[in-house]
């Protein structure tokens, strides 16, 4: 289980792959799930929290070979307290190592009221029977009393009770909506752990949401009350202003040791690596003055800063860089580097790449190195991301294109794609712009028609000759789907991204033709 004999030794509970992936824009994918899975493993985190399998049939799949394929970590499905989500959680985390299932159920008055139509006594009745049935399918059971912050202390006392006399083995009490200031969160622990009888057995988790920007600050409190293992996030995404960002609390119980005297057991070197993945993989970009991971963090430009800095380095960084990660010099490649130093910098910046890939990789390495001097860190992420991201068997692949643009003159583009039967196609169409006209060359060819609802282009580096990174978003038929693709051209690094949707949309639409449609329930978005 995700417990510990050590009483200062606090458990990280990781929810980015489930209430993370709920912030809008930051779905993803199978793969990207695995990628991430095994990041977080490497990062040393607890528990995974996976997904939430009755969702859809893409959740569950994700947690089923989350489960089959991560090693190390505790792997959680969520569940509601009903039969058909504990059984198909119970399912998608059987072949986990350490399996776990976690149940909810909202306790607060507005909650059941409004949204349940419950009764207090039906409340207690359906979260017993609930932690009943998934410990009759797995040993290890966490139990939220969704929106705790918001319930009656009496009621939330009896509720969580019930619970650990049903079998849970983790009691987690979230601050489902961010109402919650520090002061509050902590009374509401210490009068659980003063209480409650039996919760001596079980693990007091906390999961806290940033409304009110006080997520880290009430998870901190609450740790001071007695609460073991703490639900966060990479980042901080999650739900609407987002979750407890696991970053700010790891590195808050490091440095202030002193006043918290508790540990975690993360590898924080790579905290910064990780904080990049899923910033490409989600297209989300890190504000500049995030804490921990924000390309300000350690930057300072006030001269009476910098003197300091110069002179002792403690006058204004309580934190080293190098512990999460941030190198102090970038290790540059060029030309000339070898396959093994392109290897290892890959592995060092948290990437999982296979013998194929890393050998397409370093194909595409030598050739942007003809195209630049010196090949940095975000250049290596880069190709990385594009390997990673590349679809295999993909109905179309770029064979060229040109495009044509100008002050006064008509936009166009022409585009040759082959077709994975081998046949060329080629095609031209006028646009509002030589992007505008490129996608409609790319329809054209396909026959795929999709709306596109986000672009975006940004420098990889900070060099003239950088390479260029495009984000596209599509919808096609009420589905979104989102890429990206670096190139030293923007056009083409544009077209790369779009074809990479298209081929999807074009991907499904032939597996559905050769299939029937399968039944799809509708879409369960737990808020926690």
């Amino acid at each position: 289980m995700g417990t510990t004999t050590d009483p200062n030794r606090v458990i990280i509970f990781d929810t980015t792959l489930r209430d993370g992936e709920q912030s809008p824009g930051c779905s993803m994918n199978l793969g990207e799930k695995l990628e991430m899975a095994r990041a977080l493993a490497d990062l040393g985190v607890d528990v995974i929290e996976a997904g939430f399998p009755i969702a859809s049939p893409g959740d569950f799949e994700s947690v089923r070979e989350i489960a089959r394929q991560v090693h190390g970590p505790v792997i959680c499905g969520l569940a509601r307290c009903n039969p058909a989500d504990i059984d198909r959680a119970a399912d998608a985390v059987r072949d986990a190592a350490r399996p776990r299932i976690h149940v909810f159920l909202a306790t607060s008055p507005i909650h059941r009221e409004s949204k349940l139509r419950m009764t207090p006594e039906e409340v207690v009745r359906k979260a017993v029977e609930g932690v009943k049935r998934a410990r009759d399918r797995c040993e290890d059971i966490e139990f939220s009393p969704e929106d705790a912050a918001r319930t009656e202390l009496d009621f939330l006392t009896e509720v969580v009770e019930k619970a650990v006399e049903a079998g849970a083995t983790t009691l987690n009490i979230p601050d489902t909506v961010g109402y919650a200031v520090p002061s509050h969160y902590a009374a509401i622990i210490r009068h659980l752990k003063q209480t409650v009888r039996g919760i001596d057995s079980c693990v007091l988790s906390v999961h806290c949401h940033d409304d009110l920007g006080l997520a880290v600050a009430n998870t901190l409190a609450a740790l001071g009350e007695g609460a073991r293992q703490v639900e966060c996030t990479i980042n901080g995404i999650g739900e609407r202003a987002g979750n407890t960002a696991l970053e700010e609390v790891v590195m808050a119980l490091r440095t202030r040791h002193d006043f918290y005297d508790l540990s975690t057991g993360l590898n924080t070197r790579l905290l910064y690596p990780i904080s990049r993945r899923l910033s490409h993989i989600t297209g989300m970009a890190v504000q500049r003055n995030k804490a921990i991971v924000g390309q300000n963090a350690f930057a300072h430009e006030a001269g009476i800063h910098q003197d300091g800095m110069l002179k002792e380095r403690s006058t204004y960084e309580i934190m080293r860089p190098e512990d999460v990660g941030i190198p102090r010099t970038e290790l540059v490649l060029g030309k000339h580097s070898g396959r093994h130093a392109l290897k290892q910098r890959v592995t060092d910046l948290g990437y999982h790449l296979t013998d194929e890939q890393l050998n397409r990789l370093f194909e595409e390495f030598k050739k942007l190195a003809d195209k630049k001097k010196e090949i940095y860190d975000a250049d290596i992420e880069a190709l990385a991301e594009n390997q990673l991201q590349a679809g295999t068997g993909n109905v179309w692949t770029l064979v060229g294109f040109t495009s044509t643009a100008g002050t006064g003159s008509q936009t166009s583009a022409a585009v040759s794609l082959r077709h994975k039967d081998g046949t060329v196609k080629r095609e031209a169409a006028v646009g509002n712009g030589p992007i505008d006209a490129l996608f409609k060359a790319i329809n054209r060819v396909t026959g795929v028609e999709v709306k596109v609802v986000d672009y975006r282009v940004r420098s990889v580096t900070q060099d003239m000759d950088a390479q260029g990174e495009a984000q596209v978003e599509i919808d096609h038929a009420g589905k979104r789907s989102r890429a990206r693709a670096v190139s030293v051209d923007v056009i083409e690094a544009s077209a790369l991204a779009y074809l990479e949707v298209v081929n999807r949309v074009a991907g499904r639409n032939i597996r559905d033709r050769l299939k029937p449609t399968d039944h799809v329930p509708t879409e369960v978005v737990p808020v926690l």
